[in-house]
């Protein structure tokens, strides 16, 4: 079973990309972020007639969420329960692995924070208390789950381009990182720290100042799974080809692989 996931930053701009992406790589499920389409103008049909089933919350010019799977969804949680945020940046399902075993999949975008110590960082802290809390209760319902988004963390000085830059900044700041950490702490794992992998491999990269081309990049797309499901992971891996397209998202897909039961 392979899950991935992909800030895409526009899907409107994007499905072209998403389509090819699919047609080359036919995971079993792609969590999506920044749609920034509403509801009723999310391709739906031409996604059907790509293979994939889709559930998706919408917003118009920001946000929004969606999970694309070759089998139908089931029991679909829009938003975190309880609480009140209009921003879209939660998705839930549970889709039939292919051995037929449950696994339950969340698209998030959490939020960017935009600097430190600002509301919009305060916001951040409170969402990722709120995603934890929720997240506890899901595990207890569902063993086999995985969260897959734009966490807008990256959580060690690895996942960094430039440490000593980024030092105590946005998407680096110490409650950042210790948000990220308390999510492990409910026993989530990192899937793609669960191998070695090569250096400077990053998810992100600025569109300004070449940071491309220059690798200058951040890891801030992951893939946690809980333990029955991480204890199947076979690998995990960033695939960058995207991120050299013409007129691409500024993030890569994130693809994790799991063994059957």
């Amino acid at each position: 079973m392979k899950l991935a996931t992909w800030n895409v930053n526009s899907l409107n701009v994007r499905l072209g990309h998403v389509l090819d992406w699919l047609r080359a790589n036919p995971v079993d499920a792609l969590c999506l972020q920044e749609l920034k389409l509403p509801d009723e103008k999310f391709p739906r049909e031409a996604l059907l007639d790509a293979g994939y089933h889709a559930c998706w919350a919408g917003q118009k010019t920001y946000n929004g969420v969606a999970i694309l799977s070759r089998t139908p969804l089931l029991d679909v949680q829009r938003n975190i329960p309880g609480y009140d945020d209009p921003q879209q940046r939660i998705i839930a399902a549970t889709l039939p692995g292919p051995d037929g075993r449950l696994v339950r999949v969340v698209s998030a975008y959490c939020p960017n924070g935009q600097a430190v110590g600002c509301d919009k960082y305060a916001y951040k802290l409170d969402w990722f208390q709120a995603l934890r809390g929720w997240l506890g209760e899901e595990m207890d319902r569902h063993p086999e789950l995985a969260i897959l988004g734009d966490y807008n963390v990256a959580p060690a000085d690895e996942d960094v381009h430039d440490p000593a830059a980024w030092a105590g900044g946005i998407l680096v700041s110490d409650p950042e990182r210790q948000a990220f950490r308390d999510l492990l702490g409910l026993g989530l794992q990192d899937t793609f720290r669960l191998f070695d992998q090569p250096p400077r491999t990053f998810s992100w990269w600025d569109y300004r100042q070449m940071g491309f081309r220059r690798n200058a990049g951040l890891r801030i797309d992951h893939i946690l799974a809980t333990p029955a499901l991480a204890a199947r992971c076979l690998e995990c891996t960033v695939d960058k080809a995207p991120r050299g397209w013409d007129k691409p998202s500024d993030h890569a897909p994130v693809v994790a692989t799991f063994g059957l039961a």
